[in-house]
């Protein structure tokens, strides 16, 4: 077993607060995690694990007795962290719930949301202080003492009293503002989510800017020495950009899943990764095939998607999908997609039409075709491995715990137990190939969550790929990894 992709500490990198403790605390969206970062050694702790209450924690702040608020995006809700480690709710039933600033021990959030809302939190019912954002995100009092938000669309960032009244506009055309902070100065800064991770430094009418190369930035926090530290919801990682522009990384970046893993005809790796696919910038792409020249990908939009590297063009094949998984392409160009949500089993032929293949699964969540076209299936639910004979599925194997990426390799189909974290060749007999592999346990306890207006918490899926040279790719869903392993054993 090789690895070719190295483990990332932080698995996508969002709201990120310096605590009382000096440590720079990054909240986890994807794995439902928050971590304390030192920004000296580049040691990472998690300080809350994903078993916990919060689910999805997009941004956190500290109040003045050194409490911690998080806002937990997909299930619309805002948490207290004691000092203590306790947790209290604060609030629900916010819509996507997103930046969150303290004011001494006053709680601001926002919602990212078309028309969102700013609101005060913590007393009762939530005080609604503005109205109409367009996105909002992630925002910060100034020294002034009010309160700075951006309207991520269409780039505008926004100051409004803790006690209300009319916003002022403050600065326009900063394209997908994502970020408004302040540096020790005083001095406004604002984060673009942009391709080319843009920063823009604006003193009263002066402006600016650093290209960091790092895209899908999302947050920014100084130190005591005014020392910058940004992140990367698509990248993960902690950065410091230095005053000269140049980077320093504190926490190297890497994958958030992965998710999607295949392996082309020529041997390369591709990798989708959510929020990228082969490192380009494109959200939501998760199951992945090679094919025809091109890459076909599922997204969690329920589509699914031709993807031209030459071009990085795309072209959509099918959506209204009910969370489409696993993908792969038949000799004739078709998409062959598991319909988790429904059960089914399709193939998407080249002009659009789509057939049924097989209904009635349990949670299909990957395909495989073998040398003479059988299409082969992994129900995680039923804990079964099927063929399909004429539309009929066959079970192959039952009783796994979880079995997800499923390949096909010298004519036998070889499968991800996600539940047992191994990789097994399904017989007759049952063999064990590899086990004790970085596998993230499956949550069943925590289905997918799906935000208001935008994709939520994808459910895990441990992606499996087979090259032409026999080796299996395998995506390390605990720790960031991707893993190459040589086939037969």
């Amino acid at each position: 077993m090789e690895r070719l992709i190295n483990p990332t500490p932080l698995r996508g990198s969002n709201g990120i607060a310096f605590g009382p403790d000096g440590r720079l605390h990054v909240a986890e969206y994807l794995p439902g995690r928050i971590s304390a970062v030192d920004v000296t050694t580049g040691d990472v702790e998690v300080v809350v694990a994903p078993d916990g209450p919060i689910a999805s924690p997009d941004d956190l702040a500290f109040d003045a007795d050194g409490a911690m608020y998080v806002t937990d995006l997909a299930p619309g809700r805002v948490w207290r962290r004691t000092p203590a480690g306790g947790f209290d709710l604060v609030a629900d039933g916010i819509r996507n719930p997103n930046g969150v600033a303290c004011v001494g021990n006053r709680v601001f959030v926002n919602e990212m949301v078309p028309g969102g809302r700013l609101l005060e939190v913590g007393a009762g019912e939530p005080v609604v202080l503005a109205e109409g954002l367009m996105m909002g995100n992630a925002m910060q009092a100034g020294p002034d003492g009010l309160l700075y938000y951006p309207h991520m669309f269409p780039g505008e960032v926004y100051r409004i009293s803790p006690d209300g009244g009319t916003p002022e506009l403050v600065a326009g055309d900063v394209p997908q503002t994502v970020a408004v902070r302040f540096d020790r100065d005083g001095v406004l800064i604002v984060l673009s989510l942009d391709e080319a991770g843009t920063i823009w430094r604006i003193d009263g009418d002066r402006r600016t800017t650093v290209t960091t190369g790092i895209a899908g930035l999302d947050n920014a926090a100084f130190d005591a020495r005014n020392r910058m530290f940004v992140s990367s919801f698509s990248a993960g990682g902690i950065t410091e950009v230095l005053p000269d522009g140049g980077l320093r990384d504190v926490v190297p970046r890497g994958l958030a899943g992965p998710y999607g893993l295949a392996v082309d005809a020529a041997g390369a790796l591709h990798v989708a990764d959510h929020y990228r696919l082969d490192g380009v910038f494109l959200p939501f792409a998760h199951a992945l095939a090679a094919g025809d020249g091109a890459l076909h990908f599922t997204s969690q939009y329920g589509q699914a998607v031709t993807f031209d590297p030459g071009s990085r063009s795309t072209r959509t094949r099918a959506e209204d999908l009910d969370q489409p998984q696993g993908i792969a392409v038949r000799a004739d160009g078709a998409l062959v997609i598991a319909e988790a949500g429904t059960g089914r089993v399709l193939a998407v032929g080249p002009g659009g039409t789509t057939d049924v293949l097989a209904e009635g699964l349990g949670r299909p969540v990957d395909v495989a075709l073998d040398a003479g076209g059988r299409c082969y299936v992994s129900d995680e639910q039923h804990g079964t491995v099927y063929r399909l004979d004429s539309g009929k599925p066959v079970a192959l194997a039952e009783g796994l715990d979880t079995p997800q990426g499923l390949v096909v390799a010298d004519g036998r189909p070889i499968v991800v137990e996600a539940g047992r974290r191994r990789l097994v060749e399904v017989g007759p007999p049952l063999r064990v190939l590899a086990a004790d592999l970085p596998i993230a346990a499956p949550r069943h306890a925590r289905p997918a969550l799906f935000a208001q207006s935008m994709p939520g918490v994808p459910r895990q899926f441990t992606a499996l790929a087979a090259g032409p040279d026999g080796s299996l790719y395998l995506a390390g869903t605990a720790d960031g990894s991707v893993m190459r392993l040589s086939y037969p054993f």
